[in-house]
């Protein structure tokens, strides 16, 4: 039985009890490689000051291996921060003005990639899968294959992939497609990212295109659609909880709560959802005093001049809203600059009448799921949801909203307060069930599935993509 190797830029370590970090992505992979067996490679969030970091430093959890890579400063500085998070994040979330393109950032994302390439060498084996995940690592099946592996490797991207227009302005986007195709299966969050992937494909005419399969210099090459979930028992379980004194909820009793929890970033609409908040209460001022918006943002690429001047940005936009808005008792926009534990995160999703998931762009967003999951089946709130956001291909049941139009949020949450229960149960059933059967091991198994099938098993990506309808 082949083994497989989950490579990523970051590894997510279990704790001193060898459990494994909370979130479901950690969880369903770490249960996929208990169950091959096998490794998790990526890098170890120490910066080495030499030029070349040591070689692997493998640990052993519950029959797991983690093998973790240094990097020097230099290469984080040019491959992590600079071309993953300021060319290929802004492009591929349709920000092409924010990409900070240079040769030496482009240089130090693919030399990282050949050194996870080398690392990676040092515990292959032949009959090995490995399973690649997210934008930083495109170039690392060609590396491998130029060293001479020819394991079977597939591809999951995070992020969306953006129409050929927004990518064909990256420099060496022919480079990055090119190094996709050396995968043998990609896999996407939607139908219209695959799409927008396979028109890049006609466009430059590197290959032929019949329906997910695709021949490009005659080498067969897969890409499907595989919606990442949650963990949603685990998830519900979590916010059927008994309330502790000292939850944020607690101190917030007696409003009805609108939630947003973002990671600081200019792609999740966090400015457009306070400013259609303000509108929301300027238009309804039976509602002042009774209603809040609790903004979970923790900070992120702090060292990225754009997301500096982001958080002064927001901090002074929650500042004047609460200045203008706000009384001695009461505070309209409650913005809390960091991470909430998952238990305490369920609870405030479960007590808030009102989920604003309002990405200018996003690859799936998982907050709407975990939303959903934390539901009382007797009392649920209701989601309002950007169309933007890869999960409203899913979740149509969701009020979803154009994040650019401040009216139209503003109008959809006076909708959700005023939504009757039965209504509301109505819209909530449905995008349950649908989560409860594609949760993030049902995710798991079907992109691995496709990528390693059993022996004298036909193939088919079209199981793998459920949607709303």
């Amino acid at each position: 039985m082949s083994r497989l190797i989950v490579v990523s830029n970051r590894v997510s370590l279990p704790d001193e009890h060898g459990s494994p970090p909370p979130g479901g992505l950690a969880v369903a992979l770490n249960a996929a490689l208990r169950r091959k067996g096998g490794l998790w490679m990526g890098w170890s969030s120490k910066v080495k000051a030499e030029e070349e970091p040591s070689a692997l430093t493998e640990k052993e959890f519950g029959g797991i291996t983690y093998a973790l890579t240094d990097l020097s400063q230099k290469d984080l500085e040019g491959y992590y921060y600079g071309f993953a998070n300021q060319v290929l994040w802004p492009i591929f979330h349709n920000r092409a003005d924010l990409a900070e393109y240079s040769e030496a950032r482009a240089s130090a994302y693919y030399r990282v990639n050949g050194l996870f390439a080398d690392r990676l060498e040092q515990v292959l084996r032949k009959d090995d899968v490995i399973w690649v995940h997210d934008y930083q690592l495109i170039p690392l099946a060609e590396k491998l294959q130029q060293r001479g592996h020819k394991n079977r490797i597939g591809f999951f991207l995070h992020t969306p992939w953006p129409p050929a227009d927004i990518l064909f302005t990256l420099p060496n986007y022919d480079t990055l497609l090119r190094g996709l195709l050396c995968y043998d299966l990609v896999g996407f969050h939607t139908e219209n990212d695959r799409n927008n992937f396979a028109e890049c494909l006609r466009r430059q005419r590197l290959g032929d295109v019949n329906g997910d399969d695709f021949r490009p210099y005659g080498k067969e090459f897969r890409c499907g659609v595989f919606p990442i979930s949650i963990d949603t028992a685990g998830f519900a379980s979590l916010a059927e909880g008994d309330d502790d004194p000292q939850d944020s909820y607690c101190r917030l009793a007696g409003f009805d709560i609108a939630i947003g929890v973002d990671r600081l970033d200019y792609s999740k609409g966090i400015e457009n959802r306070i400013v259609a908040f303000s509108r929301f209460l300027q238009s309804n001022k039976h509602r002042r005093q009774k209603t809040l918006l609790l903004q979970i943002t923790p900070k992120s690429r702090e060292k990225i001049p754009a997301y500096q001047a982001m958080q002064k940005d927001v901090a002074e936009l929650v500042g004047r809203v609460d200045g203008e808005l706000g009384t001695v008792g009461w505070v309209p926009v409650h913005y809390i600059n960091q991470s909430l534990g998952q238990p305490e995160l369920a609870r405030l999703y479960r007590r808030a009448r009102v989920g604003l998931v309002t990405p200018l762009r996003d690859g799936m967003n998982l907050v709407a799921k975990e939303y959903v999951a934390a539901q009382d089946h007797r009392n649920p709130g209701v989601l309002v949801l950007s169309r933007f956001a890869g999960a409203a291909s899913e979740l149509d049941e969701a009020i979803l909203v154009n994040p650019y139009d401040g009216e139209d949020m503003a109008r959809a949450i006076e909708t959700a307060l005023d939504m009757p229960r039965d209504e509301r149960i109505r819209r909530w059933t449905p995008m349950m069930e649908r989560l409860r059967e594609h949760d993030v091991y049902r995710w798991c198994d079907d992109f691995l599935s496709n990528l390693d099938p059993p022996r004298g098993l036909p193939v088919s990506l079209d199981v793998v993509s459920p949607v709303a309808g």
